[in-house]
């Protein structure tokens, strides 16, 4: 074992100790100092990111969460300018003056319909509607973190330059960052950084799936179902043959679509003829083009569902957002200072909770990976990595180079959006994996502030990939104003 390694496993072992004892000889004093500066406070931000996970505010409806964070950066020294883009709950932090503007991101979303407590065996929360199934408790204050740990340096330091938060709601499914990106708020930022929750470290320059969703709703006749159903028009019967058609052509789009719905309204009674229906679609690809145009046959579907059946169909375009368009030279700068920071050690007592929780994964999807797996940090790859997730980030990444990281808040082998990362985001694994989110961004933020040249190589690269002077940023979502309702 090399001794490197072996410093770290004597450190982190006790799951107490500081980073900045990790690998003093690759650390420099300056960048110890800053993760010093972090692991004091890391008790606190983990008291925040449990009173988020606490609150599980779903999608612009985080009164509480996003008030919770502007107090903090307030605290500390930021002005914060909230209601921005037209949402009540999306804001924008900042300190410092003048060039270069280094933004992070920042969300503080949970999901509907999936409760779970922060224990390895399942028990959903029956006092809860919702839950922190894909760690944005996390999210948001790992983020917070990191901007007060670069406003420190910078007051130290005596640095130039601008440091802002940005505070974004609805990022499941509600594109909230679309709205701030159609409003400007990103137009004077030179690099943006952003991170995610999940069961592995890892830097690499992937991209994503670009996303358009919609409610489809259908109005019909209401009778009674058996007296007189001559005489109603199913609305309920527009949403199934629209289903039906949309099933059927999944055969003739391109394999690599990912198209997806929940009925959300069908009906009160069976023995009502439903007069009013509405389905949820989201409908993927990694190629724009090919993305609208499947959503357009899928139109001609609805369109088609509701002549057949005698109904009004009309739809409502929830949200859009681009593919990530990421960017080499920053995710190298990321890869190494994550490399730098290391990944998560579990404690013995944390180890068992990753061991009882992992044996809910079963081994259908493959081999069941280790709790020790999250103390790694993946190797660094360029091979066109594609996720299939979605991202507002995506439309960020469009319009400034933007970079990110995934950090193990999550026991290795979790799935995002299921009760088992509820349950991590709500412990210390969650809060560990968390400050390692904390210091790569921090340290990658004060690299770009000292190091102009790599943010021209940034943008140079940035500009080539996203087609040069002739792209122009339009969003999926049209002109319609942000939708704050869609979870109501």
């Amino acid at each position: 074992m090399q001794k490197k390694s072996l410093f770290r496993l004597l450190v982190f072992g006790l799951g107490c100790l500081p980073t900045v004892l990790l690998a003093q000889s690759t650390l420099t004093k300056e960048q110890q100092e800053v993760l010093a500066g972090l692991d004091s406070k890391s008790a606190h931000y983990g008291t925040l990111s449990k009173q988020i996970w606490d609150w599980a505010e779903v999608g612009y409806q985080e009164q509480k969460s996003s008030a919770l964070l502007q107090e903090e950066l307030t605290q500390a020294g930021f002005s914060v300018k909230a209601g921005v883009a037209g949402i009540p709950t999306a804001f924008v932090a900042t300190f410092g003056s003048g060039k270069p503007v280094i933004g992070i991101l920042a969300e503080y979303d949970a999901l509907p319909g999936i409760t779970q407590d922060a224990t390895p065996d399942r028990k959903p929360l029956d006092t809860k509607k919702a839950g922190h199934a894909c760690g944005h408790n996390l999210f948001g204050p790992g983020s917070v973190a990191s901007a007060i740990a670069v406003k420190n340096w910078l007051q130290k330091s005596g640095k130039g330059g601008t440091i802002r938060l940005y505070g974004t709601p609805a990022e499941e499914g509600g594109s909230g960052k679309v709205y701030m990106v159609r409003d400007g708020l990103f137009s004077d930022v030179d690099v943006v950084l952003h991170w995610h929750p999940a069961d592995r470290n890892g830097a690499d320059p992937s991209t994503s799936l670009a996303n358009i969703t919609a409610k489809f709703r259908f109005r019909g006749i209401a009778a009674h179902a058996a007296a007189s159903p001559d005489r109603g028009r199913s609305a309920l019967d527009g949403v199934e043959s629209m289903n039906y058609m949309i099933n059927m052509m999944r055969e003739h789009i391109p394999s690599d679509t990912r198209v997806h719905y929940v009925i959300t309204k069908g009906g009160e009674a069976p023995n009502v003829v439903p007069d009013f229906a509405e389905v949820y679609y989201y409908v993927r690809h990694k190629n724009r083009t090919v993305l609208q145009d499947v959503w357009k046959r899928m139109v001609k579907a609805a369109e088609g569902a509701g002549m057949g059946t005698e109904t009004k169909m009309e739809y409502e375009i929830i949200g859009g957002v681009y593919n990530l368009l990421p960017v080499e030279t920053l995710a190298k700068q990321m890869h190494k200072n994550l490399s730098l920071v290391g990944g998560v050690i579990y404690t013995p007592e944390e180890t068992k909770f990753a061991e009882k929780l992992g044996e809910s994964f079963g081994t259908t999807f493959g081999s069941i990976r280790k709790p020790g797996e999250a103390a790694a940090v993946s190797p660094f790859s360029n091979n066109d990595l594609l996720s299939s997730a979605s991202t507002d980030v995506g439309d960020v990444s469009w319009v400034v180079p933007t970079v990110g990281l995934s950090a193990a808040t999550w026991v290795p082998g979790t799935a995002a959006h299921s009760w088992q990362a509820v349950a991590s985001s709500g412990t210390s694994i969650g809060v560990k994996g968390m400050m390692v989110a904390a210091k790569s961004l921090s340290l990658t933020a004060i690299d770009l502030f000292k190091d102009p040249a790599l943010i021209q190589k940034a943008r140079t690269d940035w500009e080539k990939a996203r087609g040069g002077a002739a792209f122009k940023y339009e969003a999926l979502l049209g002109d319609r104003k942000p939708a704050l309702d869609y979870r109501k």
